[in-house]
């Protein structure tokens, strides 16, 4: 009986000593998974050096690890702004950004995980506010890719420093007051109009050119024909049969004696 009760005793004891051991030994590894780096805290305290991707050794229950993301990710934003002639855009913009694997550790120490909307949110919303007042509501339209690359450059400016980096802006949409938007379309159209009266005004001036030139060349025509006929025996004749309406005349011969050859022509067609 004392006998088993060693035994007992001794493979409980086996038992706890293999389980300290499984669980020091668990504790002693750590996998930074692809796409992350390690940030090893000492005591709670953040040390320099990350890790990266892989399998790593920690000293156990005295190191920590937590994992930064650095892939691509991807924030979308909204709000307002003010032109610089003082309209009022609403906007949404996209932003593709990561973390320099280098600077996840200080990043971490100085900010924390809630990086995205402790840092980079208000940076955006800041850098829209600034550039946008540097035009005017109709510029913000037509040059838009300019707009987004100086508030891309912004942006860079304010959260490069915590080693993030800005891979891609977008404007995803702008919108303005309907006063506004109404007094950008009467532009366009009176903008038309104009274009079209213009384009009206230079075909009618065409066409007036066109004849011109077509009058002056007949002119010209009808003076050379003449010209030439003047110096030509047949000119009378000519001028004659240009005028005779191809009509026969009724009445034929001299004051005494006159011939109506209508009446003529009826009793040849009795006969």
């Amino acid at each position: 009986m004392e006998l088993n009760k060693k035994k007992y005793i001794v493979i409980g004891v086996v038992a706890v000593v293999l389980l300290a051991l499984a669980v020091l030994l668990l504790n002693s590894f750590v996998v930074v998974e692809a796409g992350h780096t390690g940030v090893v805290m000492t005591f709670q305290a953040v040390e320099d050096e990350v890790l990266s991707e892989g399998l790593h050794f920690k000293m156990p229950f005295v190191q920590n690890v937590v994992q930064m993301n650095n892939r691509t990710q991807k924030t979308e934003t909204n709000g307002t702004a003010s032109s610089k002639d003082l309209q009022i855009v609403s906007y949404v913009v996209a932003v593709n950004y990561h973390v320099n694997d280098s600077s996840s550790a200080s990043l971490y120490q100085n900010v924390g995980m809630d990086y995205g909307s402790v840092i980079i949110v208000p940076a955006i919303q800041e850098s829209i506010k600034a550039v946008s007042a540097q035009f005017t509501a109709e510029e913000l339209i037509t040059k838009r890719q300019s707009v987004g690359d100086q508030i891309k450059d912004a942006l860079s400016e304010k959260i490069g420093p915590y080693g993030i980096t800005v891979e891609i802006f977008n404007i995803v949409n702008f919108d303005f007051s309907e006063e506004f938007n109404n007094a950008v379309e009467a532009k366009q159209t009176a903008q038309q109009n104009a274009l079209k009266a213009e384009q009206d005004l230079a075909r009618i001036e065409v066409e007036a050119k066109q004849k011109i030139t077509q009058a002056q060349a007949e002119a010209e025509s009808i003076k050379l024909i003449q010209e030439a006929l003047s110096q030509s025996p047949d000119y009378v004749e000519y001028v004659k049969w240009n005028k005779w309406n191809g009509e026969l005349p009724t009445v034929m011969g001299d004051s005494s004696l006159l011939i109506d050859m209508d009446s003529v022509s009826g009793q040849a067609e009795e006969k």
